[in-house]
């Protein structure tokens, strides 16, 4: 049997990212928030056009959490926390799921930058994992409390009447809010201003981008 070095490791990570950027999620193994809404009001145009871009930048959204999850859990030191990592990055896939399912039904497309967001992502969370497993989890909570804000934001956008994209928002913020909480929990050490700034700048440049690519 072959012994995979990091290398090994690492391609096969990106190759499994990149798939997951470009294929089309299993719904089915993460009922969306949204079956269970049985509204049957429609949507106007503009509404339908709003809810989509917003979406969209939430599905870009998952996509890198996947990249920087992957990430963090091939440089992560401790075993314990890898496997919380990739816990969190298979739950962030049912949140993929469900905002691509969403897109469908609004009648819209993923952002096309989709395969960027996952490379870029992986890339950071493998050098700030590298930086040790305390730092690691510093990042993923920073990561997830500014997405909470982002997802705060969204749900006070989202048009009134869409009550299936509400629900999917609701859902995903709960779980992120846990997610920067386990990472507390787990010994979390609070990053310096200036990394925390950058974060949010580079964030608001895949948002704003992805709303409309």
């Amino acid at each position: 049997m072959r012994d995979y070095n990091f290398i090994d490791r690492l391609l096969a990570q990106v190759g499994q990212g990149l798939r997951t950027a470009l294929a089309t999620p299993n719904v089915q193994s993460a009922p969306s928030p949204a079956d269970r809404i049985n509204s049957k009001t429609e949507l106007n145009h503009a509404d339908k056009r709003l809810s989509a871009q917003l979406m969209r930048v939430n599905h870009a959204g998952e996509i890198a959490a996947q990249g920087l999850y992957h990430g963090h859990a091939c440089t992560a030191r401790d075993q314990i926390i890898k496997q919380k990592m990739r816990a969190s990055a298979a739950e962030e896939q049912a949140h993929l799921s469900w905002c691509e399912q969403r897109l469908a039904e609004l009648g819209h497309r993923p952002s096309v930058l989709n395969p960027l967001w996952y490379v870029g992502s992986y890339a950071i969370g493998a050098a700030t994992g590298a930086l040790g497993d305390k730092w690691s989890l510093g990042f993923i909570s920073e990561t997830e409390r500014q997405v909470v804000q982002h997802l705060d934001r969204h749900l006070a956008r989202l048009p009134k009447r869409d009550e299936k994209s509400r629900a999917i928002l609701s859902k995903m913020r709960e779980d992120e809010a846990r997610h920067d909480k386990a990472a507390q929990d787990a010994g979390a050490h609070e990053l310096p201003k200036p990394a925390r700034l950058l974060m949010g700048a580079a964030s608001k440049v895949m948002t704003n981008t992805a709303y409309w690519l």
